[in-house]
């Protein structure tokens, strides 16, 4: 490219005239257009927004821009804000690659993570949104119970499952003596499955909603299903069964309490029978205490009901959580306590930096930002002690739990949102003892051997930074 229209769009860019540097690149026929006139013009098309262009034209340079990161953070640029952020985490994790630790790259690889995690977890909602919705079309009452469905690989059978849920399989007496008691006809598919397995905890939990519940935007879950029975605590008719829900619990009384759930007795799952009759095939309905009582339907029938659960692994936030605390220990800003204590610091540079490297490991450790009793996490607690009783040396035992919190526990936007105090006094006595905090008069500090082991270990992130 010519210098002196280099050094024209380099200026355009920086007014942030990047029509002018499209109108002006244009104006070159295409077939003289170069790499670099063609990067300048993506560049400009990404900062008015115009994505799918400006990937139309990077495309064209694909393999001259095999190594060259800015290529890579162009095209994933233009990914990520057309929401194609599988796409967008390639070319990032390439940008990275080749050029590390560049922040801008970093940056839009945490956000197209969290964003890829977003997508894909709603991909799996709407995906066993149709598969209910599916059930509900091929299973009406009427047919073999179950046929085709693997009841064998349901159940989740563990010590608390086969205490508090599962009893032997009812015989005909026992079923028509419940059923006399509830005052309500059994479904046929509900007996079926009773007769296999009376009870139980289910390997899936989750049943998808269109609706939003005091659970959940898009699901509800259950704890356990009630056998048919009274021996079990969580049987239809025993401690937690389903007449405790509606006489102690003032549940509606419009069929049969079949499920608990997480919320412990603030929402249920039960068989309704207001349109049927009490010897007529109930749909199935959650019904919310929190929402006073609010119901709401989930299945045209128990079996439906079943076959439509999904694992809870569906409803999973953890890896969206972990990209956005990625993101906190990478941008947002330290409390203004932190930032003093950091400013202060002489014996090693980019005291930030080094922060934000040791949570960005822990948070990819452990897929969220907190300290524990690891040892990344009692780096994190002497670093913040040596901070604080370096800038002021007069602090005693009491005085340096009252600030810890202010630094990064509840430090405002760079925070782990809170902290138990176990372990902090945990690690202070552990100090104490190993000779590595001593006592002048009532001042605690860090011994000088203590001090030298901590910034050979925070000279280790400096230079990874």
């Amino acid at each position: 490219m010519d210098k002196n229209l280099l050094e024209q769009l380099n200026l355009w860019h920086e007014e942030d005239e990047f029509e002018q540097i499209i109108a002006r690149i244009l104006e070159i026929p295409e077939q003289d257009r170069d790499y670099d006139c063609i990067s300048h013009l993506a560049r400009a098309m990404n900062n008015l927004e115009r994505y799918e262009e400006a990937l139309q034209q990077l495309l064209t340079i694909e393999k001259q821009g095999e190594d060259d990161p800015l290529w890579h953070f162009r095209a994933g640029y233009a990914y990520y804000y057309l929401e194609q952020y599988e796409d967008a985490v390639r070319e990032f994790e390439t940008a990275d690659q080749l050029a590390p630790k560049d922040q801008a790259t970093l940056s839009f690889l945490v956000e197209s993570r969290h964003g890829l995690a977003v997508m894909n977890r709603k991909r799996k909602q709407s995906l066993a949104l149709q598969a209910r919705n599916e059930q509900g079309r091929k299973h009406g009452a009427g047919k073999i119970p179950f046929e085709g469905f693997d009841l064998t690989s349901f159940w989740d059978d563990s010590d608390y499952a086969l205490k508090q849920y599962v009893s032997e399989p009812p015989t005909d007496e026992i079923i028509a003596s419940i059923e006399q008691e509830l005052g309500y006809k059994l479904p046929a598919s509900y007996i079926a499955m009773m007769k296999l397995h009376n009870g139980g905890v289910p390997i899936n939990t989750c049943f998808p909603t269109e609706e939003a519940t005091s659970w959940a935007e898009d699901h509800i879950a259950i704890t356990g299903i009630m056998g048919i029975g009274r021996e079990k605590p969580y049987s239809l008719c025993a401690e937690f069964g389903s007449k405790f829900m509606i006489e102690e619990w003032g549940y509606p009384d419009i069929g049969v309490v079949i499920c608990d759930c997480p919320s412990a007795g603030h929402d249920v799952v039960m068989l309704d029978y207001r349109k049927c009759g009490r010897h007529g095939e109930p749909e199935v309905v959650h019904v919310d205490q929190e929402c006073d009582y609010e119901i709401t339907f989930l299945a045209e029938n128990f079996e439906v009901f079943v076959r439509s659960l999904v694992h809870h692994d569906v409803y999973d936030t953890s890896e969206e959580g972990k990209y956005e605390d990625l993101r906190k220990v990478t941008h947002e800003e330290f409390s203004p306590l932190l930032s003093e204590l950091c400013a202060r610091v002489t014996e090693v540079d980019n005291m930030e930096e080094i922060i934000r490297a040791i949570c960005t490991r822990i948070v990819e450790e452990k897929g969220y930002f907190a300290f524990h009793a690891d040892e990344l996490s009692t780096l994190m607690y002497d670093l913040q002690f040596w901070l604080y009783t370096k800038s002021y040396p007069q602090t005693n035992r009491e005085q340096y739990l009252k600030a810890y919190e202010k630094m990064i526990a509840f430090g405002g936007s760079f925070s782990t949102g809170g902290y138990a105090p176990g372990f902090i006094t945990d690690w202070l006595d552990d100090r104490i003892r190993q000779g590595m905090i001593g006592r002048t008069s009532d001042a605690l500090t860090f011994k000088d051997t203590a001090t030298k082991q901590l910034l050979e270990k925070l000279k280790a992130f400096a230079s990874a930074t």
